[in-house]
C-alpha cells in the first residue's frame, strides 16, 4: 500500500526549482507513473526518485505552453499572485483567485 500524500494540490500554481518554468496543477500521481524512456532521458545526476507524488501541470516559460510532468522535489509554491497564461486553463479551472484556481469539472 502507498502512503504518499501530496504537497501541492489540484488548481496551485507551482514553478520548478531549478529551470524557469511555472504552472498550474492539474493532476497528481502518487509515485513516478511516465514511461522508462522519460525516466532515462534525465541525466542520472539529476533523476528525481520515483517514490514521490508527480504533478501534472499546464506549464508555460517565456518561450511556450505546455504540459509538464514534475517530481515533488523540483516544486516550490508560486506566490507570485501572478496568473499563469495557460489556453488550456479554462478548460479546467474557473477564474485566478487568491493564488489559485478553482476546479471547473466533474471528476470521476
Amino acid at each position: 500500500m502507498i502512503k504518499t500524500r501530496a504537497k501541492y494540490h489540484l488548481g496551485q500554481v507551482v514553478r520548478h526549482r531549478k529551470h524557469p518554468f511555472r504552472g498550474v496543477v492539474f493532476d497528481v500521481d502518487p509515485t513516478f507513473a511516465n514511461t522508462d524512456e522519460w525516466y532515462h532521458a534525465i541525466p542520472e545526476d539529476s533523476r528525481p526518485a520515483k517514490d514521490q507524488p508527480y504533478y501534472h501541470l499546464l506549464a508555460e516559460n517565456d518561450q511556450s505552453y505546455y504540459v509538464a510532468y514534475v517530481s515533488e522535489q523540483n516544486l516550490i509554491a508560486d506566490y507570485s499572485g501572478k496568473p499563469v497564461d495557460h489556453p488550456d486553463l479554462p478548460d479546467l479551472f474557473g477564474d485566478f483567485h487568491d493564488g489559485s484556481y478553482p476546479l471547473e469539472f466533474q471528476m470521476n
